[in-house]
């Protein structure tokens, strides 16, 4: 596949800061710091859908393969070990041979990697800023590498989501610990001097059928679904920056085409003001060379309050809605390369982070149905104690041990609702792998035809214009055509070239979202699925 994101993957190393829990440990990329080791391997290995489409084979990109795995080292709190080149992983298996599907980061089991991430409760350190802030760009000059780094760093959404997975880790953490013992003293028999008897006692919940383990399971796949989710918003964070920045690009470019064509039109002015003076031309040709002139300064004026607004959602974007406007440094593309649809949509899918994070959550049902099975298993409540008797001067050991019996309450309920979950997962992942179709089918109208138009008007359309401008002028002056004509001809060589510029926008920003798996809302509400740690309680209360 011909697309290109190891831009992308540089800049979530680069720019990306992630917080760490427990520690007090906080690391910040910047741009005069090192990455992280390129040991780090991400495989995207086969993914099979239920439906038996048959197997996708996934992207294998070496600058994504170091942010991804880069990714889950940060969220995991083994900061230090991040120059030794320790690989983290996340791995998505199904236990079934035949409804199989694997998503795997790096070869290592994400469980062993992640078990740093806090579970304690502690409080959330601050994301730090981005490692280039709004105090200290370059105002001679922002590019497109400036405000991905800004927005990777400053975007709220990005810190929602590293404090959503700190959540889920805390969660995982708590829901797999086991119960604590109970010790107390019990005396019978007080009132009775001589035959009393006291004991001291330990009483500790047996949890049988695994369900710890289980419900680590369940908890682990919601940590997994948030660190893809992760690396999903960065994508649209980085996604919608370029959008909005050749938007703001072709706006200024507009601003400069129009103050040089109005310098032209100042020209033809007063071109036609001398040749009435001369008793050659008219006050016809006059008006109309002010018409134009007029046509040309409005056409400024909304060109700069397009680049005006164009800013403002920019650095929005970024997270630094307080950034003054300053000149874009940039280049919108003179061609672009034909892109094979049909392949690319089998790649972007097999390899998208949003269709990841959606199996991972058929993951996360399926082990909730295993949980859910197990629980009618009733654990076992043992106590014993020890003491004395004073009645017989002895001592004495008591031992109890109990369980409840399932006669009534066999979990049918939360049984039912976990198949029920799968199956809306399940479905959630085709929804997806659709709406993934359906967004790239879209686009690739929009980089075909745009793509057509800037060919077409690069190699014809505007050396036609250019010529027939300059024909139209020469000939006006030897008195061999009237105004009329320039004007028509003036008119067609703007037009065109507005046109021209607004054909490199649509087809950089149509390659920007595939490039950005297309994904985008950079400021949607983000959607917690941490998770909760409810599956404790349904543990042991046995009810």
């Amino acid at each position: 596949m011909s697309i290109q994101r190891q831009k992308f993957a540089q800049l979530i190393m680069v720019a990306t800061t992630t917080c760490v829990t427990g520690c007090s440990s906080t690391r910040l990329f910047d741009h005069t710091s090192s990455p992280p080791s390129t040991s780090h391997s991400t495989e995207l290995v086969t993914a099979k859908k239920s439906t038996g489409a048959g197997f996708i084979s996934g992207l294998n990109v070496a600058a994504m393969d170091t942010a991804a795995s880069s990714e889950v080292t940060l969220v995991s709190g083994v900061v230090d070990d991040m120059t030794t080149g320790r690989p983290a992983s996340v791995t998505i298996e199904d236990d079934k041979a035949d409804d199989s599907i694997a998503v795997k980061v790096d070869p290592d089991d994400l469980e062993s990697d992640i078990n740093d991430l806090p579970g304690d409760g502690s409080a959330l350190h601050p994301l730090p800023t981005a490692s280039i802030s709004a105090e200290h760009v370059d105002l001679a000059g922002m590019t497109l590498a400036d405000f991905e780094a800004l927005a990777l760093g400053n975007n709220p959404t990005i810190q929602e989501l590293v404090a959503t997975t700190s959540k889920a880790a805390g969660y995982r953490t708590q829901v797999s610990l086991r119960a604590n013992p109970y010790l107390g003293y019990n005396g019978t028999q007080l009132a009775d001097q001589g035959t009393d008897q006291h004991t001291i006692f330990i009483s500790q919940t047996i949890v049988t059928a695994d369900k710890l383990s289980l419900n680590r399971r369940v908890l682990n796949e919601a940590l997994r679904s948030q660190l893809l989710q992760l690396e999903a918003q960065k994508y649209r964070v980085a996604t919608d920056i370029r959008v909005k920045f050749y938007d703001a690009l072709a706006a200024q470019q507009r601003v400069k085409l129009i103050e040089d064509f109005r310098s032209v039109a100042d020209k033809g002015l007063e071109l036609a003001e001398l040749r009435k003076k001369a008793l050659e031309g008219s006050q016809l040709d006059v008006v109309q060379a002010k018409v134009q002139k007029n046509e040309i300064d409005l056409a400024l004026k909304q060109a700069h309050i397009s680049f005006a607004a164009a800013w403002r959602e920019l650095v929005a974007l970024a997270g630094t809605p307080q950034m003054m406007p300053t000149s874009l440094q940039g280049e919108l593309p003179h061609s672009q390369d034909p892109l094979d649809w049909s392949g690319l949509a089998a790649d972007l899918i097999a390899s998208s982070p949003e269709y990841q994070a959606a199996q991972t959550r058929i993951c996360q049902a399926r082990a909730n149905l295993d949980r859910q099975c197990v629980q009618p298993i009733p654990n076992l409540d043992f106590q014993i104690g020890a003491g004395t008797d004073n009645a017989t001067n002895s001592g004495l050991i008591n031992v109890q041990v109990g369980a409840p019996i399932p006669v009534f309450n066999k979990n049918q309920g939360n049984i039912a609702a976990a198949r029920a979950e799968l199956l809306r997962a399940s479905m959630e992942a085709e929804r997806i792998e659709n709406s993934i179709k359906a967004r790239l089918a879209s686009v690739s109208r929009d980089y075909d035809s745009s793509l057509a138009a800037v060919t077409m008007y690069s190699q014809d359309i505007l050396p036609n214009a250019d010529e027939g401008l300059r024909l139209a002028e020469t000939a006006y002056k030897a008195g061999e055509t009237n105004f009329v004509q320039v004007l028509v001809a003036r008119r067609t060589y703007f037009d065109t070239n507005l046109q021209y510029i607004g054909s490199r926008a649509q087809l950089a920003q149509a390659r920007a979202k595939v490039d950005g798996y297309l994904l985008t809302g950079a400021l949607d509400e983000v959607v917690d699925a941490s998770g909760d740690d409810s599956l404790r309680g349904l543990t042991f209360s046995q009810q």
